[in-house]
């Protein structure tokens, strides 16, 4: 196997894992001595933020530490502030956290800024109806996806996935569209930050991403036939969306029993090449 996806430094990666600490999403706050302009506290409390996924209702201190790789008194001082400021509330009855209505309100305004989503609503829904699965649009936060729309077929109502969901980089269709259209130096920068974070699978997943880098120069879309989830099937291309060119990606995918290899290149592959090039051009025009 061809080791382009081991690219960097092997020093830089273990200076890195001395001098850092990482959070959540693989996000690693630089030594202070890296960059004096960085403040590791507040990178601290927004790693404590990120821990909260689309299914947690309640987290406590310690899973909440554990999530981070942050010591457990660290974390105490920090939800402490952030309850103070309301991007957490404090449950009484179980001693645990809840995101505050100042999250919600920083959410509600990035999604409102997303001009995309309103063009891509309608379409979204018609390709989830003739693929009787999800289509969903997404754009990263550190080393995962999160999904900003979502629109389903009756079909694939089993899925629990929805706006805000979070799904790995690596191992996902959208993840690895991203990764095959993002900018070479900063594909470079996520490979080595996924190496790091799970060395011991790495080679396996490094196989996973160099498959889905060439299916995407053949197809012009990434796969993932169960390498996420083994019962999940689904494609994904990526996108460049707004007038800043943010890099997006969109997916079409669903239960293996319903969506199989086959439909998913052969019938939804055109159609959501189709659907990337359209929101892009309006994008563009936009």
């Amino acid at each position: 196997m061809p080791d382009s996806l081991d690219s960097g430094s092997r020093a830089s990666g273990r200076r890195r894992r001395r001098d850092t600490a990482t959070g959540l999403a693989g996000a690693a706050v630089p030594a202070p001595d890296e960059d004096r302009h960085f403040v590791t506290a507040l990178a601290r409390g927004l790693d404590v933020l990120s821990c909260f996924r689309s299914r947690d209702k309640l987290l406590g201190n310690q899973e909440l530490a554990r999530r981070c790789g942050l010591p457990k008194s660290t974390v105490s001082r920090l939800t402490y502030t952030l309850t103070r400021l309301g991007y957490l509330d404090y449950d009484e009855e179980t001693g645990r956290y809840r995101l505050g209505t100042a999250t919600l309100a920083l959410g509600s305004t990035m999604l409102a800024r997303m001009d995309v989503r309103e063009q891509a609503r309608p379409l979204m829904q018609e390709l989830a109806n003739y693929s009787q699965g999800m289509v969903s649009l997404g754009t990263r936060d550190r080393l995962s996806m999160i999904y900003v729309e979502n629109c389903r077929s009756p079909s694939a109502l089993t899925l629990s996935l929805d706006v805000g969901s979070r799904i790995p980089l690596a191992t996902t269709a959208m993840g690895r569209a991203y990764l095959a259209l993002c900018p070479p130096a900063e594909r470079r920068e996520l490979l080595e930050r996924l190496r790091e974070q799970d060395a011991a699978h790495w080679p396996r997943v490094r196989d996973g991403i160099e498959a889905a880098l060439a299916q995407h120069r053949e197809l012009g879309v990434c796969c993932s036939f169960g390498d996420w989830q083994r019962d999940v099937n689904a494609i994904a291309i990526a996108f460049h969306a707004g007038r800043d060119g943010r890099l997006m990606a969109i997916n079409c995918g669903g239960p293996a029993f319903l969506l199989d290899k086959d439909f998913l290149l052969s019938e939804v592959r055109p159609r959501l090449i189709a659907l990337g090039a359209r929101l892009e051009r309006g994008a563009r025009e936009g």
